[in-house]
């Protein structure tokens, strides 16, 4: 199976790098060359210069970009993946985008012969080094039993959610679970803290009973120790947690904790913490306890 993968950043490389190194036929393509010639020479495979020399003759083309119109830039362009791509070839985008992205990546790939998957993943950083990922899909079931040998490099778990779209809508579901898990975490941290509790043996006494996350176990400890610079950055989160607004609106429904959540972190992103971990919404619950 010949692979392209369009997008390296900290979850796309090490993701391309599983592909590589389950024996598919791999290339690669980054807006920065550079890191594109940097993950070849760590993984092998190929690169391609521009988008459709990345995705001319592939099977699959997958993208992993920031958001709607990065992934516009490089699928639906002029000079996009699409404008290349083979008949009956197939376009899995593992971005977190809107819905409505979602579907308007199905109408033009059906106008060029292009299957289409939407497939947002979540597991972090971690997740995508140690090929760990939950990939939420949005598709054809025929289509997601053919994509496993890609989904399985990558992923510990893989869901066919519905249509198209519903992989996104799934993941805006896991935006606004961790959003509210992060701001009890932070209430009951503050409190902890000051009852002059032990972070480390309070968190290995909660992990494994009904207040267990996976935010608490990998989280609670920076977090007492205000150490933010890992993991996904709030700016990105902002940016998830929009969608997740946007699709409450269609759906008629308002999500008050994920509203005054988003309103917390841009706050945090216009003090000058955007690339911090989603984890530094501590800081703003410290600030409106005192």
């Amino acid at each position: 199976m010949k692979v392209s993968f369009i997008g390296l950043g900290v979850m796309g490389f090490p993701m391309a790098g599983h592909l590589q190194k389950s024996g598919l036929d791999v290339t690669v393509y980054n807006r920065t060359t550079e890191k594109a010639r940097l993950w070849a020479s760590q993984y092998g495979g190929n690169v391609g210069v521009t988008v459709a020399e990345c995705a001319k003759g592939a099977d699959v083309v997958i993208s992993c970009v920031g958001n709607d119109d990065d992934v516009r830039s490089v699928i639906t362009s002029n000079d996009g993946a699409i404008s290349v791509m083979k008949p009956g070839a197939i376009l899995v985008d593992h971005t977190t985008t809107s819905a409505k992205l979602a579907n308007e990546l199905l109408e033009a790939c059906q106008a060029a012969g292009v299957a289409f998957m939407d497939a947002p993943v979540s597991g972090g950083q971690a997740g995508a080094e140690n090929g760990v990922l939950t990939i939420m899909c949005g598709g054809d079931k025929a289509l997601f039993d053919m994509l496993q040998p890609i989904f399985t490099a990558y992923g510990k778990s893989s869901v066919l959610m519905g249509e198209v779209g519903q992989g996104q809508r799934a993941k805006m579901v896991n935006q606004i679970c961790i959003a509210g898990a992060l701001n009890g975490l932070s209430e009951g941290l503050l409190l902890a803290e000051k009852a002059g509790l032990d972070i480390p043996t309070l968190v290995d006494c909660l992990k494994n009973g009904a207040a267990g996350s996976w935010q608490m176990e990998n989280r609670a400890t920076t977090m007492a120790q205000r150490s933010f610079d890992f993991g996904f950055a709030i700016d990105w989160m902002i940016k998830d947690l929009g969608f997740c607004l946007d699709e409450a609106q269609t759906q008629g429904i308002t999500l008050p904790l994920t509203s005054k959540v988003v309103d917390q972190y841009k706050e945090l992103s216009e003090q000058g913490l955007g690339r911090m971990d989603t984890s530094v919404i501590i800081e703003a619950v410290e600030k409106e306890a005192n």
